[in-house]
């Protein structure tokens, strides 16, 4: 697979627990020879490393704290610091407000703090947070989910990626897919509330964001348990007129030319 490209891999893709055979939510991104892990929802880590180490990670980009898009960098942290890798220095990590306290909390167990900076270099997002990891060009915007959650556009060259994290529609999340390559989108709603917040995604929303955006390709993910992959890729299709898929477990997407 050519480093020109800007290739997606699925980690997995289940909410709000895993699966037997698909972990929750988490994506391998990677370009130009960089590597990034895109949230680390329960189970993801095992998969991960058919790919990569921790230690060759770039960076690992978390877009809430729910646990099926977080929890598995309690065990990276186990990884990171008490097993066979040996880090050159901490993995950057790119999360929202209180990320390093919340791994703390959970992670520390004496009258010490545990040392998760020892682990993890973190930066806190921000809406309009931007940052250059190697080859690859990361912008986050804030989106509506209830609590601080982010979605992120991800480039290199001409290519991108958006990657809508859990949300439910919202201006900031179109905005920041205007005219991507590839929209990556929750789906988790079978329908949207009658009451309360609305904090997900239905397929057909998705469908609404990817055509508002101008999106080239929608790829559903985080597909809800009322739902199934084909009915969510059949009704996100009533309201986008290009290619849509679904983002299975352990599917590659090449983006830059026309197959996956």
């Amino acid at each position: 697979m050519s480093d020109e490209l800007l290739n997606l891999t699925v980690l997995g893709c289940a909410t709000p627990y895993p699966s037997a055979d698909n972990p929750c939510s988490g994506y391998l991104v990677s370009g130009g020879g960089t590597r990034i892990w895109v949230d680390a929802g329960s189970g993801t880590l095992g998969p991960l490393q058919r790919h990569v180490r921790l230690d060759e990670l770039d960076a690992i980009w978390i877009s809430h704290l729910h646990a099926d898009h977080s929890a598995d960098l309690l065990t990276a942290y186990y990884g990171a610091l008490y097993a066979d890798i040996r880090l050159p220095a901490p993995i950057p990590l790119y999360g929202p407000p209180g990320i390093a306290d919340r791994l703390a909390g959970f992670l520390t167990n004496t009258p010490a703090r545990s040392p998760i900076e020892s682990a993890f270099s973190v930066t806190e997002l921000h809406d309009g947070h931007q940052v250059a990891i190697g080859s690859l060009r990361l912008i986050s915007r804030a989106v509506s989910h209830g609590i601080p959650a982010f979605a992120v556009r991800i480039e290199v060259a001409d290519r991108s990626l958006v990657y809508s994290g859990d949300t439910a529609p919202c201006p900031s999340l179109t905005e920041l897919a205007a005219g991507c390559d590839v929209l990556l989108c929750e789906a988790e709603s079978a329908q949207a509330p009658a009451e309360g917040e609305q904090v997900h995604h239905t397929p057909e929303d998705a469908g609404d964001t990817a055509a508002a955006a101008g999106a080239g390709r929608l790829i559903v993910t985080h597909v809800g348990r009322f739902l199934t992959p084909e009915q969510a890729v059949a009704r996100a299709s009533t309201r986008f007129g290009g290619p849509v898929d679904h983002a299975a477990p352990d599917a590659t997407f090449s983006i830059g030319r026309d197959e996956a």
